[in-house]
């Protein structure tokens, strides 16, 4: 028996609670995972896992076990990167959530520097708009958008962007510009539905502080619908830089009311709850905060740091 190979395969176990988990990650059979946490036990003489239809749970000792083990490999991996140095560059593999647009727009596009500086390093983006378990899917580290709900999560504020009223220049020339939050009453709105959207707004300018709620007959839960649907002329829309960046560059859609400012979207780096950040995940996340800065540093909207240091 591998020993170590065991041991990474009982800590993948638990971490996602699922043979089934482990073995996709591992790319391995389901009977391979459970010879391995078996064999396992069979070497320590203890129980490590109790099997159930519908969870598997660490035992006394299994717990114990999995919190020294994990901390034994991470500080091993840490230790080869080091030893290897900078220059060998990162290896293995490395599991990265996004959401899909923000992913497409600024992320694919730079990725070809990053693999190239990292020949051995294989990289998968799981896209997906909903911020997916962590530690079920096996992700090292999730680039997410907005407050994060959870104050107790590893993770570090690397981007931040201004929320702006805009529309195609179409559509402003037929329906008028808007020139203060009253303004928008007469428009219809595009209402993006997820990430502290909706349809009541606060903006404020100086000490001045005004609140409407847009009128608009079509809602959306996903960033590429609303493009289209700002692109399709359907109405204004209240969305963050990150979204139309290059449109906005472009001038294929147009900012109005600048001087009136709304809440912003940070960028957040999230790694999986107790977990140390791995050196992937880590050189990942600043390779991305260096892509995305100037234009996008916290610094830029006077940003702050995130819940807790990684």
């Amino acid at each position: 028996m591998d020993r170590l190979a065991a041991i990474e395969i009982f800590i993948r176990v638990v971490d996602t609670g699922s043979f089934s988990a482990a073995a996709r990650h591992f790319d391995i059979g389901q009977p391979a995972v459970s010879k391995a946490v078996a064999q396992l036990e069979d070497w320590l003489g203890v129980k490590l896992l109790l099997r159930s239809t519908r969870a598997l749970t660490p035992t006394e000792a299994g717990q114990s076990f999995y919190q020294r083990a994990r901390r034994a490999v991470e500080e091993t991996d840490e230790a080869v990167l080091a030893a290897r140095g900078t220059a060998a560059g990162l290896t293995g593999k490395l599991r990265v959530s996004a959401a899909v647009c923000f992913a497409r727009l600024h992320i694919v596009p730079r990725l070809p520097a990053f693999l190239d500086q990292h020949p051995a390093l294989d990289l998968e983006l799981v896209l997906d708009d909903r911020n997916i378990d962590l530690v079920e899917e096996g992700i090292d580290v999730a680039l997410r958008m907005g407050e994060l709900a959870d104050s107790n999560m590893t993770a570090r504020r690397i981007g931040e962007a201004r929320r702006r009223v805009l529309a195609t220049p179409a559509y402003f020339g037929r329906h008028g510009v808007p020139g203060a939050p009253a303004d928008l009453l007469a428009h219809r709105a595009v209402i993006y539905t997820r990430d502290a959207g909706g349809e009541d707004w606060t903006f404020r300018k100086d000490t001045a502080e005004v609140s409407v709620r847009l009128q608009g007959r079509v809602k959306i839960s996903a960033t590429e619908g609303l493009r289209a649907a700002v692109f399709a002329d359907m109405g204004l829309a209240i969305a963050s830089e990150w979204a139309f960046s290059p449109e906005l560059k472009s001038g294929a859609v147009v900012s109005v009311m600048d001087d009136w400012m709304l809440p912003t979207v940070p960028l957040s780096a999230v790694y999986p709850t107790g977990r140390m950040a791995s050196t992937k995940a880590r050189q990942f996340t600043a390779f991305v905060e260096e892509c995305l800065a100037p234009e996008f540093a916290p610094e830029r909207l006077g940003g702050r740091s995130g819940p807790r240091a990684a």
